[in-house]
């Protein structure tokens, strides 16, 4: 990531038993140009304390913003993403407190953001292959591919995982698509990536986003995950909900480009 000003934004929520502060402030000791922005969204834990200790280890790289209540992991990352516009990044990350996706992967994003200027958005993917540790559970694994393949459908976009919680996004995109709340709460991701193929517009041919699924080297299952069965439930639901919003706007837009004179369309 030489020569790039990156932020990774970090969600937590009752934290503190799981947080590893000497990996996060170790590799933040070995390179430059990155900050930590970690969220605490209203933990009732120690995780404040905890992070606040950091800050303090490592001044001016490790800032925490503090909700005054739990919002949900979407609504922390959006308040993070947000928040780290204001440090004037070239690109924003958002990682999983757990370090399932370790941060030494990093540098792998930064390299294909260096080679790929055309690329706005990379998204971490769990895919088991040759060289690769990726470690999950079974169960989760499965349902997890279930879950994607309804997701790649609804979304009509072909990507493989979806709810992977390592996620980078160059800053010039970042406001566009976190400006609005999340309606989901169980699968933001999901609604995410919605917004990215909303964004492209048939009338400006060059509003779309372009994002690319990196398989990572390394990922493992971390315990103590506060995802359960019925969140699996909710999930599917909420596919629905962004299913039948999807299909609201396309229409919308379709009905409003229909209404538009012909020669304002050929343009």
């Amino acid at each position: 990531m030489a020569g790039q000003e990156w932020v990774v934004v970090v969600p937590c929520f009752n934290e503190a038993e799981r947080l590893e502060p000497a990996i996060f402030l170790t590799w933040l000791h070995n390179r430059s140009g990155v900050m930590l922005l970690f969220v605490d969204d209203g933990s009732q834990d120690s995780t404040a304390e905890v992070l606040e200790r950091m800050a303090v280890e490592a001044p001016g790289r490790v800032h925490v913003l503090r909700l005054p209540e739990n919002r949900g992991k979407a609504e922390a990352v959006r308040q993070g993403m947000l928040r780290a516009l204001d440090f004037g990044p070239e690109a924003v990350a958002y990682w999983d407190a757990d370090l399932a996706t370790p941060l030494e992967a990093l540098a792998d994003f930064g390299g294909l953001l260096q080679a790929r200027p055309d690329l706005d958005i990379l998204l971490g993917t769990r895919v088991q292959l040759l060289g690769r540790d990726i470690r999950r559970c079974a169960a989760r694994h499965y349902v997890g591919r279930v879950f994607a393949t309804a997701a790649s459908l609804v979304l009509q976009l072909p990507v493989y995982d979806t709810q992977c919680g390592a996620k980078v996004f160059r800053a010039s995109c970042v406001r566009q698509l976190f400006s609005e709340p999340f309606r989901t709460r169980w699968i933001f991701d999901v609604e995410l990536l919605a917004r990215c193929v909303l964004a492209q517009r048939p009338d400006e041919p060059h509003s779309s986003l372009r994002l690319c699924e990196m398989p990572l080297r390394v990922w493992h299952d971390i315990a103590g995950s506060k995802v359960r069965a019925l969140d699996g439930l909710r999930a599917f639901a909420d596919l629905c909900r962004i299913h039948m919003m999807m299909r609201r706007k396309l229409r919308a837009r379709a009905a409003l480009l229909s209404a538009q004179p012909s020669a304002v369309r050929t343009h």
